[in-house]
């Protein structure tokens, strides 16, 4: 016998498409605001001497599709339905390729708040959905943190059907899977986990599928960066876990090499898992040149990235310590001191960077020259004059801050910048056993840090003399023969 509980039955039919068109109209009156919200909108119409109503969310669709669907419908004369016309309706008449029919209101209204379009027939159960989207979406371009000289300038979009199609684009394997997914209970974000199924590793893709649908959340609004803090849940550690891009062919990259790229809508960025430390300090622009020259760059880069973290800390410990200058090195050294200590003129030189930074971000456009130019010679320039702060300061300063801009990664960026700021105050308490104490601990956390079961540090810690090679040196295509072991690819071979 069916025991089943009140709740559950009301919970059932409340679930189902009713037969009376006006009773589907009061649960949608119910359920999403039908004649309250001025973009939920049902179109009654009668085709074919059948009473229907077309329902969906003024703005998410595209008009001169259902206009064109419409005109058809108008077309259809009485004696042209039989006993089920909504089958006829899909069968038929609906000139439209993207088409299902449902028979639950609750798919009915998860599909309208993407931006299908639903059409009721009277005296049926079920509906037809019409999956005509039209997102606002700006155009295709390059994105601004991952230029290049030469090479591909399109960058991915707000709206994941366009990015998916830039990586279909440049993939043609029907091996490529997409696998949809929705996070969020009230904003039903898509999410597609992408990756190729003959390379990317089943144990990984599960891994991260189950944790997707694990995520119980009312929503993610701010897209790819509340998701990847939902599935590693990684605490406070500065060090990004996963790798952002806005390139398709950085993406492309990654799928070939057996990593899984997630796509969130609404946002530009796609999440490359696993991702190690050398992940994040590799560029595009690279393997857009000669394999010496973009060996050249790439040596350039992580000298950079190397200055960006340890040069002042280095510096004001052979100020306040001169014994530890080198020989031939003892010019290092202010030549006129400040009327700061040095440590604090560096923490209020670093704050005011900072400060820089975040006020260009918000500065429009037009205004941005007198900003630099305010930085430039009224605050920096008045500074050194009067006497605040020596000339060295500055100087070093700019190579660090050089240094933390020519990291690809931004977010990797900013993680040493924090980290340089802690050792300047460590080196500044205990001096130079703080610094090398500070250094110690910092290299044990990156050692302990695993990004989806792989370490952090790979190849250098595990150590693996071979992938190390090909993350120094720029290795021309051809030679590179095998992928990297890193994320355990099912066919490891690239040629």
């Amino acid at each position: 016998m069916d025991k089943m509980k009140p709740q559950e039955k009301e919970m059932k039919s409340t679930d189902e498409i009713a037969k009376k068109l006006a009773d589907n109209i009061r649960l949608l009156e119910e359920k999403m605001g039908l004649n309250k919200s001025f973009d939920v909108i049902m179109r009654e119409m009668i085709f074919g001497g059948k009473k229907t109503g077309i329902f969906y969310l003024n703005g998410l669709v595209k008009d001169e599709v259902l206009t064109e669907i419409i005109k058809r419908l108008t077309y259809i004369e009485t004696d042209q339905l039989g006993g089920k016309p909504l089958q006829q309706f899909m069968d038929a008449f609906v000139s439209y390729i993207q088409v299902t029919k449902v028979d639950k209101m609750s798919e009915v209204i998860s599909k309208v708040l993407g931006g299908a379009t639903a059409l009721f027939c009277e005296n049926e159960t079920s509906a037809l959905l019409i999956d005509a989207k039209n997102f606002p979406v700006r155009a295709v371009k390059e994105p601004d943190l991952e230029r290049v000289v030469r090479g591909a300038h399109d960058g991915f979009v707000e709206t994941m059907l366009i990015n998916v199609t830039l990586v279909r684009r440049r993939i043609r394997d029907p091996r490529l899977k997409l696998e949809a997914l929705q996070v969020g209970e009230r904003t039903q974000t898509d999410v597609c986990i992408a990756y190729i199924q003959d390379i990317a590793d089943p144990n990984l893709v599960e891994s991260i599928r189950d944790k997707i649908k694990s995520v119980k959340v009312d929503g993610i609004p701010l897209g790819e960066k509340q998701l990847e803090e939902a599935i590693i849940n990684k605490g406070w550690n500065p060090y990004p876990s996963v790798r952002f891009s806005e390139r398709p062919d950085v993406i492309s990259s990654h799928l070939l090499e057996g990593h899984i790229a997630i796509f969130v809508d609404t946002s530009p960025c796609v999440m490359i898992m696993p991702t190690t430390f050398f992940h994040l300090v590799q560029h595009v622009e690279e393997n857009r040149q000669t394999p010496l020259v973009g060996s050249y760059l790439r040596w350039v880069r992580f000298i950079g990235i190397f200055v960006s973290i340890f040069l002042l800390p280095l510096w004001y410990l052979m100020v306040i310590h001169p014994e530890l200058k080198p020989a031939g090195l003892e010019w290092i050294g202010p030549q006129m001191a400040g009327h700061l200590p040095i440590l604090l003129q560096f923490i209020f030189a670093e704050i005011g960077v900072d400060l820089m930074r975040i006020a260009a971000v918000h500065t429009p456009s037009p205004l941005s020259t007198a900003m630099g130019l305010v930085a430039a010679i009224l605050i920096g320039d008045i500074a050194v004059k009067t006497g605040m702060f020596a000339n060295e300061v500055i100087l070093y300063l700019a190579v660090s801050t050089i240094g933390m801009y020519a990291t690809p990664s931004y977010e990797l960026g900013l993680a040493n910048r924090l980290l340089r700021l802690v050792l300047l105050i460590v080196s500044g308490i205990f001096s130079v056993p703080g610094f090398i104490i500070a250094c110690t601990l910092w290299v044990l956390m990156l050692a302990i840090t695993r990004s989806y079961n792989s370490p952090y540090l790979w190849p250098f810690i595990p150590f693996n003399a071979k992938a190390l090679i090909e993350i120094l040196i720029r290795r021309p295509f051809l030679s590179m023969k095998t992928r990297l072991s890193l994320t355990k690819p099912i066919d490891n071979k690239r040629q």
